[in-house]
């Protein structure tokens, strides 16, 4: 599941106890927003940081592993190993779409692009997944999401179109290679949220999110030990991969499900809009990236396309827009 976009089932529970005091309801689902932003905006900076020293196959392997190790004993305290059990294959398969992949092309990316960058192309998903729906389930758009999936993909070329966002130093074709493995991670998103639909309705989410780890732990366990570094990662780099795994992996998808629980699924998605400003701010603050002119207008012109191609703001018939 992305920095940004996942799918579960809203528990009626939970539903039930929001609606009883809608002013506490609301301002509990705004700070779990908050805050859900802000830590998948650090996970590109923690995954630069541990990239650098690790690589990136070994980075993912790390997070995931760590991850997992997070998840799995409130998997048995939630009492929801059962539930894991019956559903384990799809589960394992989809955490290599939804974690694995994705986040070894995501490391592979910020070797080369800042971490702001990344994540304003991590905002992408949302109409990755429109097509993947359009394509799998005949959820054709109507012309107000269309128009939507076209902005955001010319704001994604745009970004390629020049250096800004890149390491110094790093030449076109690396870019370019970095740019294509941050929008390959965007299509496994669309892809197993997908999936996840078709195979994990109604599932607990606490099983989902352990499953994926678990599945993607396993797939990059081999991979990640042949291309392990030669010398020891500092201590810095291990804290950063620590961070990652626990907080921006394990927590966030806690929090992220609460969301959805709390104010829907459509409030839920509108943190994609919040990820790429956090990501902007760490990475100036913390490693001193440049924010330049032309990321922010890329990054707008790409927020307007994930807002129309998802939904949340529709133009009206006279082409004006309507929340």
């Amino acid at each position: 599941m992305s920095e940004g976009e996942c799918t579960a089932s809203p528990q009626p529970d939970s539903a039930a106890q929001a609606a009883t005091n809608p002013k506490t309801a609301s301002r509990a689902w705004l700070l779990d927003l908050l805050l859900l932003g802000a830590l998948w905006g650090a996970s590109f900076l923690f995954m630069r940081i541990g990239a650098a020293e690790f690589g990136a196959l070994p980075t993912a392997a790390v997070r995931v592993a760590i991850a997992m190790l997070f998840l799995l004993p409130l998997l048995f305290l939630r009492g929801q190993w059962p539930a894991f059990k019956q559903h384990w294959k799809p589960a394992l398969g989809i955490g290599i779409l939804n974690s694995g992949l994705p986040f070894a092309f995501f490391a592979f990316g910020l070797l080369t692009l800042n971490s702001g960058l990344a994540a304003v192309i991590n905002a992408t998903v949302p109409m990755f997944g429109a097509l993947v729906a359009w394509a799998w389930f005949k959820d054709r758009p109507d012309r107000s999401r269309i128009l939507g999936l076209v902005i955001g993909f010319a704001g994604v070329a745009m970004l390629a179109g020049r250096g800004a966002g890149f390491h110094s130093g790093a030449d076109e074709s690396a870019a370019r290679w970095a740019i294509a493995a941050c929008l390959a991670a965007c299509i496994c998103y669309a892809f197993s949220a997908n999936l996840t639909r078709k195979y994990l309705t109604g599932v607990p989410v606490m099983a989902t999110a352990t499953g994926s780890q678990i599945g993607a732990t396993l797939a990059l366990a081999l991979p990640a030990a042949w291309l392990w570094p030669a010398q020891m990662p500092s201590l810095k780099a291990w804290l950063a991969l620590v961070a990652v795994g626990t907080a921006c992996t394990g927590l966030a998808y806690i929090l992220f499900f609460r969301l959805i629980e709390r104010a829907g699924p459509a409030r839920a998605l509108t943190v994609t809009f919040l990820v790429p400003v956090f990501a902007l701010f760490y990475g100036a603050v913390f490693l001193g990236e440049q924010i330049t002119q032309w990321m922010l207008i890329c990054a707008v012109v790409i927020v307007c396309g994930v807002a129309l191609s998802t939904g949340l703001v529709k133009l009206g018939r006279r082409g004006t827009a309507a929340g």
